[in-house]
């Protein structure tokens, strides 16, 4: 018994240091190459997609395609952008929005936009300060009408001045910023 008990303490430690050895050899040589292999597979994967992209961006319809989206995109970008000519009637079209809502002590004013802060080589930005008195209802409809004007107008804040008891509306003030087209050379 004593016999056995030796060859399998002797099995016991070949396995246990062949297991060790083999670990060791695993976590020097082979975890290395898997994570390159991983990320060769990875590379491979993307200049595939670019491959397939390429080809795709060949064919007669896919470039009808596209350009069926440039155009899309160009005219949902007409929607936020206003052109230069037409910036000047801006004014107007918030001040009649004012009046159809029955706003009270309406000012409207342009902000000095020589501090431009876009490098937008197409678009600038037109900023306008507007202030009027008015019950948070004709505020609102204001804010929405605002809202669903063409071009968009961004709403860049606002502040309201509880009025008093007596007085029927609230001071507001608001700051407005739009996208306008720059001219072309």
């Amino acid at each position: 018994m004593k016999t056995y008990r030796k060859y399998f303490t002797t099995g016991a430690l070949i396995w246990a240091g062949c297991f060790i050895v083999f670990l060791f050899v695993y976590m020097i040589v082979l975890a290395p190459q898997k994570k390159s292999r991983k990320q060769i597979e990875n590379q491979l994967a993307e200049k595939k997609q670019i491959y397939n992209s390429a080809l795709k961006a060949t064919q007669e319809e896919t470039r009808i395609w596209l350009n069926e989206q440039i155009e899309n995109l160009r005219n949902k970008l007409d929607g936020f952008v206003i052109d230069f000519e037409d910036s000047a009637n801006l004014t107007f079209d918030i001040s009649q929005i004012a009046n159809e809502k029955k706003l009270d002590s309406f000012s409207i004013k342009g902000k000095d936009t020589s501090k431009d802060s876009t490098d937008f080589k197409y678009l600038c930005e037109n900023y306008i300060d507007v202030g009027f008195t008015a019950a948070f209802n004709q505020f609102a409809a204001f804010l929405n009408a605002l809202e669903r004007h063409w071009p968009v107008i961004f709403v860049d804040g606002f502040k309201i001045t509880r009025s008093r008891r007596d007085d029927p509306g609230h001071k507001v003030n608001m700051s407005l910023t739009v996208f306008v087209r720059k001219r072309q050379p």
